[in-house]
């Protein structure tokens, strides 16, 4: 019982973690969101399991654009996965933002982004930022600023409109077990990235 009551205790304590780290540093209107230099777009499926579309994609691209259109960031960082030449996030987030008006020169594209972590030690060990704003949804950048903080830069994030728990409670649930591990990456474990490369500064 001890044991269990044990390991409640310590995902809650990763929930509040991930929340405090993030406290103030997190804003939805582009108005009044502090200009930075680049942006940096986590990445994830543009289709659901089903062949859908993927609101979590869309909500982001969206708010990328956005940003860049009202001058709050000059440059994207477009962070995903590409592990077979069937499937690459980054260039289908860059096709999606171009449709939307966001020139292709402004933006760069990792494609070694294969979790959260590495987008987040990437941009600052590969692409050389220091200060940058992240854009997805809440419960993401919650998670993205806990690493961030770690690592010691300067992040804030951009809110990316929420996709209700009622249609996405997989990724609800999912995002619980993410922070666990996120927290045990970072102060346990010491996970690095999966893969880092050459320096290409923005």
């Amino acid at each position: 019982m001890l044991g269990l009551l044990g390991v409640v205790g310590f995902i809650f304590f990763c929930q509040w973690l991930v929340i405090h780290s993030a406290a103030g540093r997190l804003y939805e209107s582009v108005e009044t969101i502090p200009a930075r230099r680049v942006g940096l777009v986590l990445g994830t499926n543009e289709r659901q399991g089903n062949g859908n579309p993927n609101p979590f994609f869309d909500y982001r691209i969206e708010a990328a654009a956005a940003l860049y259109k009202a001058g709050k960031v000059k440059h994207l960082l477009l962070s995903g996965a590409n592990p077979d030449k069937t499937y690459d996030e980054p260039t289908t987030m860059k096709h999606r933002l171009m449709k939307l008006g966001v020139p292709e020169k402004a933006m760069t594209l990792d494609y070694a982004g294969f979790r959260t972590l590495d987008s987040i030690v990437r941009a600052h060990e590969i692409f050389g930022l220091t200060q940058f704003t992240i854009i997805s949804q809440k419960f993401h950048n919650q998670r993205s600023l806990l690493l961030a903080r770690h690592y010691h830069l300067d992040a804030i994030g951009f809110d990316a409109h929420e996709v209700p728990a009622s249609v996405a409670m997989k990724i609800v649930i999912r995002e619980w077990f993410a922070r666990v591990k996120a927290v045990l990456d970072l102060y346990l474990l010491q996970t690095p990235p999966k893969y880092l490369g050459p320096k290409q500064p923005i």
